[in-house]
């Protein structure tokens, strides 16, 4: 398997030179099916050598006659072999942002436009795990490939590889197809529970006053985030549940998220608390603003606001 391994690799290394990824569908024909025998071919043809070394000894017709048969099924399999992949259409799909350390899905379309059904189709990115499908005749398929992150950023998926062994296994035909396929990562979002920044100077540039400065004029239930000088302590105590104090003229649910704020001893720490921020704050329906340096975005809420934060963070 090593050596068929490096064959592989040799293989891909001579096809992708001048290959650049690519948009569009991709056709599988004789240029890019490559086929080598397997680990069971190559029993298969020591096989033979032994019965042809038997039928030379002995001088045995019969013996002659079944290592020639044998090795005319090894020779038409490779035709079978090349069927398998010749024809079929790959493309690439749709993908979604993940968040660092995540499994990044990414889609590829498999059409089968001719008369020939397709067995045991197998699909791989790299040394990811295969995944195997069967097409019927004139059928489309989709799979979704998936591909471990490790950093924020753009991921791509690399080499799509689409591969069979079918009919007998004694080769193994396979496609390397590449894709302008890549999908974004945002930063992992930290498990240590912060609340939120203060931010007065935020509120005050438009002429709003801070928080509790003007005249009490009812109460709403506490999210996550809200300042704890607000809390209605009395209904708390009473068992009534957790309450903020509002006044009129406050913002109490408007907060800033600003890089230079947030706490963390690397620039990674500090995304990382930011996406946790975005997060939190999108799920408590908060307005909210978002400062990186050289990226201000106005206070808001909804998921459009959410991703432009967490795509923001991602290709800081």
């Amino acid at each position: 398997m090593n050596a068929l391994s490096l064959k592989e690799r040799f293989a891909h290394s001579r096809f992708f030179k001048g290959e650049k990824a690519t948009d569009e569908p991709v056709l599988l024909n004789q240029r890019r099916i490559f086929i080598l025998p397997t680990k069971r071919g190559l029993y298969f043809v020591l096989l033979l050598a032994l019965l042809l070394l038997i039928a030379f000894v002995y001088n045995n017709n019969l013996v002659y006659l079944l290592t020639f048969l044998l090795a005319s099924i090894f020779f038409i399999t490779i035709i079978h072999s090349y069927k398998g992949l010749a024809g079929l259409i790959i493309s690439k799909g749709q993908t979604k942002a993940v968040f660092a350390g995540e499994a990044a899905g990414f889609t590829i379309h498999i059409n089968n436009p001719l008369n020939i059904e397709r067995y045991n189709l197998q699909l791989k990115l790299q040394h990811i795990q295969n995944q195997h499908i069967s097409l019927k005749p004139q059928s489309k398929s989709s799979v979704v490939l998936y591909s471990l992150t490790h950093k924020r950023g753009w991921h791509s998926a690399g080499t799509v590889t689409i591969s069979s062994t079918y009919p007998l296994g004694l080769f193994k035909a396979w496609s390397p197809v590449q894709f302008n396929l890549e999908t974004l990562v945002y930063p992992k979002s930290t498990l240590q529970e912060l609340p939120f920044p203060e931010s007065p100077y935020a509120l005050t540039q438009e002429g709003i006053n801070q928080k509790g400065s003007d005249d009490f004029y009812g109460l709403t239930e506490y999210k996550p985030g809200d300042s704890l000088k607000h809390l209605h302590w009395k209904a708390f105590a009473k068992g009534q549940g957790l309450y903020n104090k509002n006044y009129s003229g406050a913002s109490s649910a408007e907060i800033w998220l600003d890089y230079s704020n947030t706490p963390g001893y690397t620039t990674e720490e500090r995304l990382s608390q930011l996406c946790r921020w975005v997060i939190d704050a999108h799920r408590a329906n908060l307005n909210y603003g978002f400062t990186l340096p050289g990226l201000k975005l106005p206070p808001t809420q909804g998921p459009q606001h959410t991703q432009q934060c967490l795509e923001a963070l991602a290709l800081f």
